[in-house]
């Protein structure tokens, strides 16, 4: 990262609101910061504003490859930033960036604890009555304004420039066994009495009533659309997903298109060039993204227009040539680092651990498969994922079910699928052996610890409930859980601990996670080891599974509490293949099962001398 720093305007100061639009305007799309990226000069670029009250600070920054020289970049910027400052920003971009901010302050009210953030922000930290006087003050900003607090506080003399480089930390090798068999015999606490309102609340347990009630058509074409109508704010949301795996669906020796593909998106479509669809999405102030994951949140007068600007580059993508050519060389860059960095050799580590060696997941892309690529491949890679009958649209807000499907249909209708359906299940994986991986990384000073597991188990197992009800037990629940008990407040062994299932459709995963000193790597996987087989041999006592249950039942209204969630969780269960009233029907499964039943999946699914260990840091011990 190349970064170029200022200091800006506070909250309390009068020039708060014009910053905030001049920050827009140099991260707009259609700004020249960002046009280091179409120009194959930086792989991300953009502006940065983070206010406190007396005072705040603005980033100019810019992403180059590992091993390139960053002065030239550097120097990129700085001319952009002098040649703004002279010349002033154009009216348009301003205009644009206060639709946005108009937008942005309807959205947040589609989410519980972003509109409590943003109230809490403006009268707390801000000192405002609402949130409505930043809007307010944004909306009667001047392009004048604007570029005077330009020249003010973006003072190339005053600036301060700084440089990250990632450093390799070497290749993950095999970790040396635990010595001995260690013991930690569970200390428990003293069970706390709850206040009677706490305890009350406690005691009840009923299936909570989901507020939601989506209505699901399927287009002629296959294209599945599921409509909620939210009046909340004045905003309309689209989310959609297309059903796909690269790891299946790229060519041999094509590893890394799906990745070009996807940074192509971003190029314009076939009627509108890069610059021209983004300034559609300014005039309406729309927040758009395409891909196999896509979505757009726009005001709801704006919404046709929207959808149609979606569609476009969806179903339409201009895929040009030249900016083929920059986008394989930035891609090709991007993974030559990613090849090298701790995070993926970790989670490469786990894969190999876990899967057979001719697994798909672990196909990867290479610099050598990304250069190989040529413009036609990605162009039968999109023809052949991109399809409406794996394609499912969530459409949530200020619209009738009708009114949705109608401009849905208008827009994605005529979208045809081309050939066979692709294979998009991957196949079921036999039980791994055990194993350990030391991941070196010079950065961290304690060890980020995984065990994982693969399981015999599918979603649609009913098994699979048990399983989840057992896990708010052992370490799903935070603070009430065991292993946070036994390891962070009996023994002081971890920093941090959590366990999660991870089961798909056809395959199952049991992770536990946890970070901690180098010497207490071994101690704190002993103590895992020891709870989960506790698990198998002991019925859970009815004081820990009646909170087990509270925590996940309590979670379901939570789940509708933000536009987002509801529409993640829609596209979600349509990708495992469960009705979309899933939680509710789980809810149902957590209030009937019995301590029995989960000692009794536990016993069947997990093999506690099985897991893999991945670590992340220095050497364990």
């Amino acid at each position: 990262m190349a970064v170029i720093a200022f200091r800006m305007p506070g909250y309390d100061s009068n020039d708060y609101a014009a910053s905030v639009v001049l920050s827009d305007v140099l991260s707009s799309q259609r700004g020249d910061l960002f046009a280091l990226v179409p120009q194959g000069k930086a792989l991300v670029a953009g502006f940065a504003l983070g206010p406190l009250p007396r005072a705040g600070l603005g980033y100019a920054m810019a992403a180059f490859p590992q091993g390139t020289d960053p002065q030239p970049l550097l120097d990129e910027m700085r001319k952009i930033l002098t040649e703004n400052l002279k010349k002033g920003f154009p009216p348009d971009l301003v205009q644009a960036a206060q639709r946005q901010e108009v937008t942005k302050a309807q959205l947040q009210k589609n989410s519980v604890s972003d509109f409590a953030m943003a109230w809490s922000q403006a009268v707390a930290v801000e000192g405002r009555r609402s949130p409505d006087e930043d809007v307010q003050a944004i909306q009667r900003v001047t392009v004048d304004q604007v570029n005077q607090v330009a020249r003010r506080y973006l003072d190339p003399d005053r600036a301060i420039t700084a440089i990250l480089t990632p450093e390799p930390s070497g290749k993950p090798t095999a970790a040396k066994p635990p010595g001995g068999v260690e013991s930690f015999a569970p200390q428990h606490a003293k069970p706390v009495e709850l206040p009677d309102w706490a305890a009350k609340a406690l005691r009840r347990l009923e299936v909570p009533k989901s507020m939601l009630n989506p209505v699901v058509t399927t287009l002629p074409n296959g294209l599945k659309l599921i409509v909620q109508p939210e009046n909340i704010s004045k905003t309309i949301s689209v989310s959609g997903h297309i059903q796909n795996r690269p790891e299946l669906e790229a060519p041999k020796g094509q590893e890394g298109v799906d990745q070009v593909l996807d940074a192509l998106f971003a190029y314009g479509t076939t009627s509108l060039d890069r610059l021209a669809f983004q300034a559609a999405l300014d005039e309406i102030g729309a927040v758009e993204s395409a891909g196999t994951d896509f979505s757009l949140d726009v005001l709801a007068q704006h919404f046709e227009r929207g959808v149609q600007l979606l569609a476009d580059n969806e179903l339409h993508p201009a895929l040009p040539e030249e900016a083929f050519q920059v986008v394989q060389q930035q891609v090709a860059g991007t993974v030559a680092g990613q090849l090298q960095s701790p995070g993926y050799l970790t989670q490469r580590a786990l894969q190999e651990g876990l899967f057979p060696k001719n697994d798909p997941t672990l196909r990867q892309a290479t610099p050598e498969t990304v250069k190989s690529l040529t413009r036609a491949d990605v162009n039968d890679y999109f023809r052949r994922v991109f399809r409406p009958d794996l394609t499912t649209i969530v459409v949530i807000g200020a619209i009738t079910p009708q009114a949705a499907a109608q401009v849905i249909g208008k827009h994605f209708g005529g979208w045809k699928a081309i050939g066979p359906k692709p294979e998009v299940l991957l196949p079921p994986v036999p039980r791994n052996q055990p194993s350990m991986v030391a991941v070196p990384d010079a950065r961290r000073v304690q060890d980020k610890v995984t065990l994982a597991e693969t399981l015999g188990l599918t979603r649609s197992n009913p098994d699979y409930y048990a399983l989840q009800l057992g896990n708010h037990v052992l370490g799903g629940g935070f603070y009430a859980t065991r292993l946070f008990q036994d390891l962070r407040e009996t023994t002081g062994l971890v920093y941090t601990v959590a366990s999660e299932f991870e089961v798909k459709r056809t395959r199952g995963i049991y992770a536990v996670e946890y970070a901690c000193d180098p010497a207490n790597v071994a101690k704190a996987r002993a103590i895992v080891v020891q709870n989960l087989k506790r698990m198998q041999m002991e019925a859970v006592a009815e004081r820990d599974l009646h909170r087990a249950r509270a925590l996940l039942l309590r979670q379901i209204p939570l789940s509708e509490a933000s536009v987002d969630q509801i529409a993640q969780g829609f596209l979600n269960r349509v990708e495992l293949d469960l009705p979309l009233d899933e939680p509710v029907l789980a809810a149902r499964q957590y209030v009937k099962l019995t301590a029995d039943d989960v000692r009794a999946a536990f016993e069947k699914y997990l093999r506690p001398d099985d897991l893999v260990q991945v670590t992340q840091g220095p050497e364990p011990k």
